[in-house]
């Protein structure tokens, strides 16, 4: 169990989770130059899912996430030199420039890859688990998306797969209240999505506000429970996206959602609350440390060059 009271468990938490916020506010930054070649879809106010749950995780455990999913990228171990590069449209990124940010993966981490079509990590996500099963490997599969994918239907089939067939995957609701700009109270009778996974027969528990010890501990648990033969398991995590849709800007002007929602989960940023609970020391070391990784990786990306045009017709099926 992570201990909060724990020096070490904090320190390892919040080195992960600076990692990400640190990234994304990099992007930020950076994207009014045009060097991004890619649109973005940022994890600022939700990186405590990622990190509690893939914390949690082994090596050889795989996940795949939706095109919000630098979070997860990073926080399975992605490679930050490859994902600068890639973002940059550079040759040095993991799929030469192609993919760009809305299709990070990372074999080597164990992250298959992202998508952007709404639900579509679902259904490989279970494909994954089931080959797995079926080779016999000791690999469990997370499966990280939003609660606007709970909706598609291939959302509820890959459900009633996954538990008929008993198979080890842990399946991740990213609960940020809003798809786009549509709030899961328009779009459901009743926003009742652990008690519509219990429906499956899939044990499905609720983490309310975002907290990363609690993702933690309950990722634990649910991963425990996998491992030990009983199947898929379920979690929804409430959480809050800082940022607008998509893109790197502020959306309060559009008015969605109300200021004092959004400031509310501000005053409760997980990072910011890492940060409070280790000493001076401790906390710069992990800073300076993950800023010269991210200088250097921006450094890289830079220097990297495009891939020569002939690119375009590697990997490329019909």
């Amino acid at each position: 169990m992570v201990n909060p009271d724990n020096v070490a468990d904090v320190a390892a938490l919040y080195e992960r989770i600076y990692l990400i916020r640190r990234v994304e506010e990099e992007i930020i930054r950076i994207y009014p130059t045009d060097k991004v070649k890619s649109p973005v879809h940022l994890s600022i106010g939700q990186e405590s899912v990622s990190v509690g749950v893939c914390s949690n995780l082994r090596s050889q455990d795989i996940v795949y996430a939706t095109y919000r999913g630098h979070a997860a990228y990073l926080a399975k171990g992605g490679n930050l030199n490859k994902m600068f590069a890639e973002l940059y449209g550079k040759v040095g990124g993991f799929a030469s420039g192609k993919a760009g940010s809305m299709h990070l993966g990372d074999i080597d981490a164990g992250m298959i890859g992202t998508s952007a079509i709404v639900s579509t990590s679902i259904p490989l996500a279970v494909g994954n688990a089931l080959a797995m099963r079926m080779q016999g490997r000791d690999v469990v599969t997370v499966v990280f998306f939003g609660e606007g994918a709970t909706d598609e239907g291939v959302y509820h089939e890959s459900l009633n797969f996954a538990s008929l067939k008993k198979l080890p995957i842990l399946f991740v609701c990213e609960n940020n209240f809003y798809a786009i700009y549509s709030h899961v109270r328009d779009r459901m009778p009743d926003a009742n999505i652990c008690e519509r996974a219990n429906a499956y027969r899939i044990p499905a528990k609720k983490i309310e506000g975002g907290d990363i010890f609690a993702i933690c501990n309950a990722a634990r648990d649910s991963l425990a429970a996998i491992n030990a033969g009983e199947g898929p398991q379920f979690l929804e995590c409430m959480t809050y996206r800082w940022r607008d849709h998509v893109g790197p800007g502020e959306d309060r002007h559009i008015e969605y959602r109300p200021d004092s929602e959004l400031d509310r989960w501000i005053k409760d940023d997980q990072v910011a609350r890492l940060a409070g609970m280790l000493d001076a020391a401790t906390r710069d070391k992990i800073e300076s440390s993950t800023n010269s990784r991210i200088a250097a990786a921006e450094t890289a990306a830079e220097e990297s060059p495009f891939p020569d045009p002939e690119i375009m017709y590697t990997n490329v099926y019909q």
